[in-house]
């Protein structure tokens, strides 16, 4: 047991990744917000992982970071984040840290891909009588993948064919970036405005898109209406209802997720005019409208950096509130609004949020455009491999939007939708390394080709004795090999 939390970390190696873990608690107060920082001499303190630690119980802290100082020595604190709470005193056990090179780092990003996104598939190729026939050609093409990997859009989509043309030929699933959001649709009261939000679902049902619903409600007062500001909470409360009446009778069945309440860990307007129960009414009100829908919690700061408003105990904190108040909350939404990535500080995140057992989609992935073009595909590379190999993330949007003047952060292509770096990473993953290749073989001497393949959807085309048989199959998830048969 360690009563005096400060380290010091030999032998680091530059390029490294590391891996830490331990078990915490506090001894003079209930609980408080205990962050793990490391820093070199007298450089700033980086976060590199917290923990909600409580008195008379251990609470287990896990995080990471990349070391790329030059410097082979630094010093880890762990220090109290609760502005609230003075002179915490801290306790440690079972301190680990475990390094990583980077080829290691990715050969356990590689090992995850191959076994959460990919399957094996033995092909068995029969006769009318069900014998098999050896020597028999097989060709397998995958035709979709199940992994939903999809991109925000604005308006700016519309009447674009160029825009659309590059959007369909690599996403499978979309969000608007502000058109479904209540300021723009309802700018005045009573004066509902979907003709933007109409137009860009034609294109969604065209290209048989999945859509998430962002957002119902947003607790930033910034993008709270004016009209809204001043009402008294009955009045609140009526124009909530009928907004999510609106949208809902418009789009019932169409949006596969809503993030209902977004970004209320660091803001509470709602909470402050109605009282702590407003986002449980919310999560129920829209369930009830909505029943097939998958209604998230959507925050940002979680899985990106450290944040006391936003730490992934007190998400899991606000989950089980929700929870315990009765209402089903379906998914998590990581924003993802990464500076430099932290790749063992996001695994570690992913990995306790993933003890809830609920579906964790990257809902808003982009870099900031501080870094030039060939820093942010770098950075950007850095997300989607750690995202894509984490067997609790369920999908991945990226906030790359096109508008007039450019992007958010992040832009793919340039105004004649030729790719950037950043378009190209997306394209090297989504199109070329995360796509089975086609597949060309015979079958065995049992009648039988097998190959290991991403999970989708398959065309497979058999010949023998000059006859030509075409079919098709699903792969979903699963730990043994999917077996078809293809009779000739």
């Amino acid at each position: 047991m360690v009563n005096s939390p400060t380290f010091t970390l030999p032998n680091l190696s530059s390029g490294s990744f590391y891996s830490f873990s331990s078990w915490v608690r506090v001894k003079n107060v209930n609980s408080a917000l205990i962050s793990a920082t490391i820093k070199v001499e007298n450089t700033f303190a980086k976060c590199i992982g917290s923990v909600i630690a409580k008195k008379g119980c251990w609470s287990f802290l896990k995080g990471g970071f990349r070391w790329d100082s030059p410097s082979t020595s630094s010093q880890m604190d762990f220090q109290n984040s609760d502005r609230t709470r003075k002179n915490v005193e801290i306790e440690l056990i079972s301190y680990s840290l475990q390094p990583f090179t980077e080829k290691q780092w990715r050969k356990i990003q590689f090992e995850g891909i191959n076994t959460e996104r990919k399957r094996a598939i033995t092909v068995h190729v029969v006769d009318e009588n069900g014998f098999r026939l050896p020597g028999a050609a097989v060709n397998v093409k995958q035709i979709s993948t199940e992994f939903p990997f999809g991109c925000a859009v604005s308006k700016t989509i519309l009447g674009n064919l160029p825009y659309q043309e590059w959007f369909a030929k690599r996403f499978k699933a979309t969000v608007f970036e502000n058109e479904l959001k209540w300021y723009k649709t309802e700018p005045q009261p009573g004066q509902f405005n979907y003709t933007l939000v109409d137009q860009m679902m034609e294109f969604v049902r065209k290209n048989k898109l999945i859509a998430r619903g962002h957002n119902m409600f947003w607790d930033d007062p910034v993008y709270i209406q004016d009209w809204l500001e001043n009402m008294t909470a009955p009045q609140l409360k009526q124009a909530m209802k009928s907004r999510i009446k609106s949208v809902i009778s418009k789009y019932r069945n169409e949006f596969v997720h809503w993030d209902v309440n977004n970004e209320l860990l660091h803001f509470n307007f709602y909470e402050g005019k109605l009282g702590p129960n407003a986002t449980l009414d919310m999560f129920k009100k829209v369930h009830r409208e909505d029943p097939l829908a998958t209604l998230f919690l959507n925050e940002y700061n979680v899985v990106e950096r450290c944040d006391s408003k936003a730490s992934v105990d007190r998400y899991i904190e606000k989950y089980k509130e929700l929870k315990n108040g009765g209402v089903t909350v379906g998914g998590i939404g990581l924003e993802s609004h990464f500076a430099i990535p932290n790749p063992p500080f996001m695994r570690a995140v992913l990995d306790k949020l993933a003890t809830l057992k609920l579906p964790i989609w990257l809902t808003e992935v982009d870099v900031s455009k501080m870094y030039e073009l060939e820093e942010q595909a770098m950075y950007l590379e850095q997300i989607l491999r750690e995202g894509f190999s984490h067997p609790s993330v369920n999908g991945i949007m990226l906030w790359t939007s096109r508008s007039v003047g450019g992007c958010y952060q992040t832009c793919l292509t340039d105004e004649k939708f030729q790719n950037l770096p950043t378009g190209d990473v997306v394209d090297k993953l989504l199109l070329k390394e995360w796509q089975t290749k086609k597949k060309h073989g015979k079958t065995d001497e049992f009648g039988s080709y097998s190959f290991r393949g991403f999970l989708g959807e398959y065309n497979v085309s058999v010949v023998y004795n000059h006859k030509v048989v075409n079919s098709y199959f699903s792969l979903g998830r699963g730990v043994e090999t999917k077996h078809i048969t293809v009779q000739i």
